[in-house]
């Protein structure tokens, strides 16, 4: 499901996450400072910071651990030691690794009654080691100044027909957290033991021109043509929220881009308690502020995603412009730590 935010970039993070940021060392930290560990897409603003550290005298000190990988990366390796109280940005498509390897403490927030409930995995996490903050669906954007005399696509399968070739751009799942969720997409939408499994839907759109973008920020910017971006490509694997950012930035009535709503993958991002900290009751303390309507109603317009707490209001332009898809896709957190990597590898040897 991470999400300063100037440019429409880190408007979606959700975000798009691409490795760059070096290894964290570790600091001591003052008795009244807790450590938030997060992904180089987290944003918010300096009112709401200073909020928590009115109401319990401490300060959040945020530590950018690179992308959401490197991040649990970061936490697994000096579990031992941990270098931060809490962790926020893990998404569903590295949850199951994170509860693996045993990282987290359990803490049950009792906001946890505001939180809509189909973003908790109580399947995987019963004892509530992590704690939903936010979520946002990956979906199929298009532009639409291009799609006048020409219907955009309405399903996945529509992708692979002849009028939809050299359209599409898409992100490399090994380098990108959209381009995950879109692979995962795939995979749940057609399914390895169905008459029609994934992996041939991948040959097809590899023989319809697919184009592969090795981050989002090439994909969107850069071969994209609708909205801020600069190609010629009218498809592009994006967020739903996508079209919000468009509007806000531009200052305009209406977004350029439109969403295919069919398709889209939920990403979900968590925050836990690290184990080994110091500072517990404080960490908890950190946990419910993360889900209070004070940070929550911040997020829409820092982070480009949705708040959990079904409390929190959201500001007009989303209200106006944002696309829910109805029905999202989804994997258990589980699978996909069991077969992420060799799932893209198939699909790695399918497009090259």
């Amino acid at each position: 499901m991470n999400r300063s935010l100037l440019p429409l970039v880190v408007v979606l993070v959700a975000a798009a996450c691409t490795g760059r940021s070096p290894a964290p060392e570790a600091t001591t930290t003052p008795a009244r400072e807790i450590v938030l560990m997060t992904h180089d897409s987290f944003a918010a603003s300096d009112e709401v910071l200073a909020a928590f550290e009115d109401e319990t005298g401490a300060r959040i000190a945020i530590l950018e651990a690179g992308d959401a990988g490197t991040m649990l990366n970061q936490a697994i390796l000096t579990k031992d030691d941990p270098i931060a109280d809490v962790l926020y940005g893990i998404d569903n498509t590295f949850l199951g690794r994170g509860l693996a390897e045993g990282i987290f403490l359990p803490y049950e927030s009792p906001l946890l009654d505001d939180v809509d409930p189909t973003l908790l995995p109580t399947d995987v996490d019963p004892d509530h080691r992590v704690t939903p903050i936010d979520y946002g669906d990956v979906c199929i954007n298009y532009d639409a100044t291009f799609f006048t005399e020409l219907d955009p696509p309405a399903t996945l399968e529509d992708l692979v027909e002849p009028a939809y070739r050299d359209l599409l751009v898409v992100e490399d799942p090994a380098t990108s957290s959209p381009g995950l969720a879109f692979l995962l997409a795939t995979i749940a939408r057609f399914p390895e033991d169905s008459g029609y499994p994934w992996t041939r839907y991948w040959e097809e759109l590899v023989a319809n021109g697919v184009e592969i973008a090795p981050d989002w920020e090439q994909a969107y910017y850069g071969r994209f043509s609708g909205g801020s971006g600069e190609g010629d490509r009218p498809l592009v694997v994006s967020y739903a929220s996508s079209p919000v950012a468009e509007a806000y930035f531009g200052e305009l009535d209406e977004p350029p881009t439109g969403v295919v709503v069919d398709g889209c993958f939920r990403q979900v991002e968590y925050a836990g308690i690290l184990r080994g900290t110091r500072r517990e009751d404080l960490a908890r303390r950190l946990v419910d502020f993360l889900l209070s309507p004070t940070f929550q109603e911040d997020i829409p317009l820092n982070m480009f995603v949705f708040p959990a707490n079904t409390e929190a209001g959201l500001p007009e332009v989303f209200v106006e412009h944002a696309v829910i898809p109805g029905s999202p896709l989804g994997l258990d957190p589980e699978l996909i730590d069991a077969r992420r990597e060799e799932w893209i590898r198939t699909w790695t040897e399918i497009v090259r």
